[in-house]
């Protein structure tokens, strides 16, 4: 198949991904299956479509760009690890700057968490994965594939802080000045819901390299 399956999986990738989130179509799957069917069943063919651009890109004609050399790989295992932090630290979290947050008129500027950092901690775990998995992938198919993905998650914190800052107008403006405004580093509003937080970060950190030779057919902490 070679590049005619990675070309595939990409534009199956990209209409997975706008088709079912189009307003009609949502609210008639919506409708058939309900909130939360919709959910599992959208992240479900999500993952899928994923699994098989990844694949796909690994079947691509290989076209290096530059040599492999086993200190390249050192840099996904680092960066994973701390992607895989912001993942467990922010998720289901109040966050009214972006998608994913639970609870937003919960969030406090005196209790922000990562959002004092980055106001998308999800796209920017997505970023971290992409650019540190370009490093010990130097062929063309795994450059355009996670390239793209690096691409997307920066452009979608633009596109994202445009529309939460015209659905919630001035809203938008006063957390960011008080975010801003306050200091860097600020005291968590619950111990326990960080420490369960970081050791769910970690066992998901320990799950995907124990998985990751299973799954993609690369053990990451060799080399």
């Amino acid at each position: 198949m070679g590049w005619l399956e990675f070309i595939a999986a990409f534009a199956v990738f990209f209409l997975s991904h706008s088709l079912p989130t189009r307003p009609g179509v949502k609210s008639r799957l919506t409708a058939a299956i309900g909130a939360r069917g919709y959910t599992i069943a959208y992240s479900m063919l999500s993952l899928a479509v994923l699994y098989w651009l990844l694949m796909a890109a690994g079947r691509a004609p290989v076209v290096p760009l530059w040599d492999w050399a086993p200190w390249q790989n050192q840099v996904p295992l680092i960066a994973m690890g701390i992607a895989c932090t912001i993942l467990a630290l922010t998720i289901a979290r109040p966050n009214p700057f972006s998608f994913g947050g639970a609870q937003n008129d919960r969030f406090s500027t005196d209790h922000p968490g990562l959002i004092r950092w980055t106001r998308h901690p999800i796209l920017a775990a997505l970023a971290i994965w992409a650019v540190a998995h370009i490093v010990p992938n130097g062929d063309l198919a795994h450059v355009i594939l996670f390239g793209t993905f690096a691409g997307f998650a920066f452009l979608g914190m633009r596109l994202i802080d445009r529309r939460k800052r015209r659905e919630i107008g001035a809203e938008w403006d006063r957390l960011r000045s008080e975010l801003r405004a306050g200091p860097p580093f600020h005291s968590p509003a619950s111990l326990l819901d960080l420490s369960i937080r970081v050791i769910l970060g970690i066992l998901t950190y320990a799950a995907l390299l124990h998985l990751h030779p299973a799954l993609f057919g690369v053990a990451p902490y060799l080399g």
